[in-house]
């Protein structure tokens, strides 16, 4: 094969063999995506929102269980025995 057709077909697909391994590597390893022109890709995944929303709302409520827990363990037992028998 002649080598002088070579050379520009290699100019030409250097670079988009280049940014396909670069949005690869990127993509392994949890970095933003590039779009062809060098702006980020978002994407906007709504099961994903949605997903986020529930767990969000999962924490805090172990966030509150958690407080409510500390509470119960640092405050002095004769306390606590009155707060539990006001409850009944």
């Amino acid at each position: 094969m002649n080598l002088g057709i070579l050379i520009p077909i290699a100019a030409v697909t250097i670079g988009p063999i280049a940014w396909v391994a670069n949005n690869w590597i990127r993509a392994k390893h949890g970095y933003p995506l590039e779009g062809r022109r060098g702006e980020l890709a978002v994407r906007e995944d709504p099961a994903l929102a949605a997903e986020n929303a529930a767990l969000r709302s999962q924490v805090e409520r172990l966030e509150e269980r958690l407080r409510v827990l500390e509470r119960i363990a640092t405050d002095p037992a004769e306390r606590t025995a009155r707060e539990i028998e006001a409850l009944r």
